[in-house]
């Protein structure tokens, strides 16, 4: 069953995102994760199959966008598989200011 968490998009309405086959989850690329830096303008799912979801967003603070997300995922996973949509997300710590995905 295919799990989804929904995510506030800033303009009044949640974007449904898939939580299942995802590497990871990171702030700012994937490729540099920001590891030493707790601070970045965009977080990243990174799939499998090598597709990302890239939400940009404004300067976040000790990982708080990324930590949410992960939050989120891991209360999605939780939940009954007659729940697909397993959490939404009340608020994240900034405001989103976009969402794009990218297939290989």
């Amino acid at each position: 069953m295919e799990k989804f968490i929904s995510i506030p998009t800033g303009v009044g309405a949640n974007q449904l995102v898939s939580v299942n086959d995802l590497v990871g989850v990171f702030a700012g690329t994937a490729a540099t994760n920001n590891v030493n830096l707790g601070t970045a303008i965009n977080t990243v799912l990174t799939y499998v199959n090598g597709r990302t979801v890239t939400l940009l967003h404004a300067t976040q603070t000790n990982f708080a966008v990324r930590d949410a997300i992960q939050t989120a995922i891991v209360e999605a996973l939780k939940t009954s598989w007659t729940k697909p949509v397993g959490y939404v997300i009340p608020s994240l710590p900034v405001t989103l200011t976009g969402l794009t995905v990218a297939t290989v």
